[in-house]
């Protein structure tokens, strides 16, 4: 199973959809995320930001159904195959966290935005 010890209690969690292969983030997770993502199905990350758990989609409505889990070679990292429900990962709105593509030393938007993080995220 994953070694959380080693990583001082949080591990890097990979989103990938899972019909694609697209690669939707990187977020991480305590053991607590991780066993509470295997026990619902849905992703649940911790946030370092706000040290808490945070439940994918609790905000925006854009939360992931978990199909497949896998564990890299050293225990310390996992990637989640992921069906992305409502269709943004990112909480910029955009379908991927990977949405700047890098090109002769300048960075170009790829892809369009699903929703607009300043109506979905009323602070």
């Amino acid at each position: 199973m994953l070694d959380f010890s080693k990583t001082g209690g949080l591990i890097p969690a990979i989103a990938q959809d899972a019909n694609t292969g697209e690669v939707l983030m990187l977020a991480y997770m305590n053991e607590e995320a991780f066993n509470e993502t295997q026990k619902t199905g849905k992703a649940v990350y911790f946030s370092r930001s706000r040290n808490k758990l945070w439940r994918k989609g609790e905000e925006s409505g854009h939360f992931q159904i978990v199909r497949e889990l896998f564990i890299d070679c050293d225990a310390d990292t996992v990637l989640l195959k992921v069906e992305q429900i409502g269709g943004a990962a990112c909480h910029e709105g955009f379908s991927s966290c990977f949405f700047r593509k890098l090109k002769d030393g300048k960075t170009e938007v790829i892809g369009s935005r699903i929703f607009d993080p300043s109506k979905v995220y009323k602070k």
